[in-house]
This record gives C-alpha cells, structure tokens and sequence, in this order.
C-alpha cells in the first residue's frame, strides 16, 4: 500500500511552514490492513487562519476546526483533503455535539479524543524520502488491529457518553472489518444504549446502511439486538423474536429474516432488497392466528407494507427508496404456478411493481425462500415466471413498431380507410423485420407507393407472407426467451 502523492504534499507543505502534520484516523486503520482508504484525513498544529495560508485553494465552513484544501487531483477521493487543528472536546450535554471544541497543543491530546483505537493510530511522513512513515500509537490500536477488536479509547463509558452514536459506529467497525468487540466495551454498549434515542435519525440511518451493506449484515443485526440497540432502529423487528412460524418453515420469525437477509448480503445485492428481504414478513407477528403447523399470517405482505413505509420513514430514508422497498415487500408474496396463472396476471404483477422492479422482486422472493430453509433458491416455476415476464414486458410485434402509420399512408396514398391499408402496413412490417434498418420513414413512404400499384390479389398475398414471418419470428423469440431460462 502507498500514499498517495496529494497526501504527502499537504503533509510536506505543512512541515515547510514550520507546522507538525500527521496521517491519521480511518485511512490510517485501512492502510494498516491493506484495503484502500476512501478519504485521507491530516492533524495538524497549525490553527485553520494559518492552515488556509499554506493553502489558498481551501475553504472552512464549520466549527470544528478542519479545513478542505482542494488538491487538483483527478482522483475524486483525493481532490478534498480535510486537515483538522489538534483539538480537544469538552462536555456533551446532548450526547451529539461537544458543548465547545477547543486547541490542543500536542498530538497526544487529539488522538485521545478519538473514538475507538484502532482510529487513533497517526502515520508520520518523515522529511526524508529514504525512511519510511513512522507509526505513532499510544492506544495500543496496532495490537487490536491484529487481534481484531473493537476497544474504545479509555473509559468506554465516557466515550458513548460523549457521543452515543459512538455505539451503533462500533457494531459497523465490527460487522464491516469482521472483528469482535471487547467486552467492557461491550458492556458499556449495553449499560448505556438508550442514550441512542437522542441521536438524529439521519446519522442513524447512515451508520445503519452500512452495516446492511457490509457482507456479514446478518451478524450485524443479530449484535444490534444483543446490545440493545436494534430496538432504537427498528423495533418492530424484535416483535419478530422467538414467534413460530407454520410447517412451511424451520426457523421463527427473526431468524428468518436474518437468514434472509444473509442470503442478499452473500449474493451482494442492492440496498433495496436487502431492506425488503429484512423486512418482509415484519407484520407477521401482528396477523398470526393459531399455532404449530397451522398457524396462519393472512394479509401479512398488506400489514408488512404499511409497517414497513412507517420504519423507513422514521428513519428518513428517501421517498423514493420508501417507495420501491414498500412496493417490494407488499408484492412479495406474488403466486404462481405455470399451469394455473396466465399471461394476464404477470402483466398486472409487471404494472403493480413496475417493470424496472422485477429482477428486485425475484430476489427478495429468493431470499425468502432461502430464509425458509429450502435449499434451492430459484425452482423451475419461478424461472418460467422470469421466463413470462420478459415475454410480457417485450413490446408485441405490431404496425404500431413502425415510423409509419395508417393516416401516414392514406395522405402519401390519397385512399380512404380500409383492408388495403392495413395489408400494406402488414407488408412494411415484414421488410422491417427482415432488416430493422428499413424502419425509416422516407423509405416506408417509398415502399408503399410502390406498393399500391400491385394489384388486389398480389397484395393480399404478400400480407399474407409478411403475416407467417411475423408468426416466426415471434416463435422464434419465444423459443430463445424460454431456452434462456430454461423452461419448456
């Protein structure tokens, strides 16, 4: 792993005015543990007056202390480098925002701030190019780096105190970096998690996407919920705990979420079926009737949706992303069978999710499915079903594909309405379909001037070739569409 050039240089040029300048922070845990950094982050002594002064082509627009300076690089990660003056955080009365920021004199006093050791580590740029960056860790993150834990700098209590969020940040390192987190951490986590609820459902929902993203989501739910803390996201979810479900699954209604989710996250799905596949079956605590084997959860997709739409709301995700997962947990339990649902029924699965959901909807169903303990996620009547849906969604072969239409050719013509119209139209189709370049409609015109010199029973029987063309060409498609997912 290197640094890259725009690091060193903000580094160099901060040394050259006679200031300390360090690495620190995240990129320096990522390029630790080799994965590349996404941002690079520099401490410094120099105030931020003295900061923007080396760097004229910089801006500072908050209170805590950090410049931007613009690096010119082609690299969208490393055209903005944050450099943040040595500071030191007082009180936090409302468990977000220190009540003031102030100036620390020496690095010591910044990186003992930080939230979790293995952020507070800082890289040192010697100034001569023939040694190498020197580590400074006075937390002993290096050591939790190789044991792989998540250990909180000093008194955890303090630190989850100081800013709450900290606790749902420590089940996202651990979950994303497949670490564990130390017991008194742990603990502290769990002593102190309703403090959660003071924090902005916004800085929630992003630390909460990031876990439902990383590849071990599933582990990342199951520890939100052993320290307390999913019932401050979704609490609903908890419902779900310990509930059985009927004979058609092996697992209650928590684990087979959780297994469903596993299945997205294994598979490197979307955000958006990895939120429906979570949140499917969310109502079913809510409609149970009965128990054992026979137990039912009528209308549980209808309740589900509207449980759902509250949760995302709450938690302000987007009105568009309420919308598709909502739509894709209130369809999701679509049936079919291939000898008892029709073209017509596809068609209004297809208008009722949209079209451009479809391949969504399938996965979340896979998911399900998994979750329920099959062991096949795709049976053949669920790749007939894609097999419909592509045939459904395809635009029919008709006049209607051509540049041309029936009050085109009764102006070029002069004719009134009637069958000869329509028999010419059907003879354009079959020149387009023998090659798609003739749909051009200087050509069309001129192909059907010629053709109204044919007489009346030449004409019927080239519309009556360019009709069996169609027909194979649509068997045609038919038959490819149908060996692509292996249907009969």
């Amino acid at each position: 792993m290197v640094i890259p050039k725009e690091v060193k240089s903000i580094i160099e040029n901060l040394q050259k005015a006679g200031f300390e300048a360090y690495i620190v922070g995240g990129c320096v845990r990522d390029f630790l543990l080799n994965i590349e950094p996404k941002d690079w982050d520099v401490t410094t002594d120099a105030k931020p007056e003295e900061i923007q002064k080396v760097f004229p082509d910089s801006f500072y627009e908050n209170n805590f202390l950090t410049v931007t300076a613009r690096t010119g690089s082609k690299k969208s990660e490393l055209a903005e480098i944050e450099i943040t003056t040595y500071r030191l955080e007082a009180k936090y009365s409302d468990k977000r925002h220190p009540d003031e920021v102030k100036y620390a004199k020496k690095l010591e006093d910044d990186l003992g701030r930080r939230d979790f050791t293995i952020n507070s580590i800082a890289l040192e740029i010697p100034k001569s190019k023939s040694q190498n960056p020197k580590i400074i860790d006075l937390f002993d993150g290096e050591k939790d780096l190789k044991n792989k834990i998540i250990r909180t700098v000093g008194n955890a209590e303090e630190r989850f105190l100081e800013d709450a969020l900290r606790m749902l940040r420590a089940v996202r390192f651990a979950t994303t970096l497949n670490f564990e987190i130390e017991k008194n951490t742990a603990e502290a986590i769990k002593k102190n998690s309703i403090w959660l609820d003071a924090i902005s459902k916004e800085r929630i929902r992003d630390e909460f996407i990031k876990i439902i993203m990383s590849d071990n989501a599933a582990n990342g739910i199951e520890l939100l919920r052993e320290l307390g803390l999913l019932k401050y996201i979704i609490p609903e979810l908890l419902e779900n705990y310990g509930v059985a479900q009927s004979k058609h699954h092996i697992y209650d209604c928590y684990q087979h979420a959780i297994k469903s989710l596993e299945y997205t996250a294994k598979k490197k799905l979307n955000m958006y079926v990895r939120l429906a596949a979570l949140l499917h079956d969310i109502a079913k605590p809510r409609v149970k009737a009965g128990e054992g084997n026979d137990a039912t959860f009528y209308n549980h997709e209808i309740a589900g949706a509207k449980m759902c739409f509250y949760i995302l709301n709450n938690l302000k995700f987007s009105k568009k992303d309420v919308e598709k997962i909502t739509r894709l947990v209130r369809f999701h339990l679509f049936y079919y069978n291939v000898d008892e649902v029709g073209e017509a029924s596809v068609r209004r699965l297809v208008k009722n999710v949209g079209a451009e959901n479809m391949q969504d909807l399938l996965q979340v169903r896979y998911a399900d499915r998994i979750g329920s303990g099959v062991p096949k996620a795709e049976p053949y009547k669920l790749r007939h079903l894609k097999y419909l849906i592509e045939k459904v969604s395809k635009d029919p072969i008709s006049a209607k594909m051509l540049k041309i239409n029936g009050n085109d050719l009764m102006q070029i013509l002069e004719i009134k309405p009637g069958p000869k119209i329509g028999q010419i139209l059907d003879i354009l189709l079959g020149y387009v379909l023998d090659d798609p370049k003739n749909n051009k409609k200087e050509f069309l015109e001129k192909e059907a001037l010629k053709l109204t010199k044919l007489s009346e029973k030449e004409l019927k029987n080239l519309a009556e070739k360019s009709k069996q063309e169609k027909s194979e060409v649509e068997t045609k498609q038919d038959k490819m569409t149908k060996q692509k997912y292996w249907v009969s």
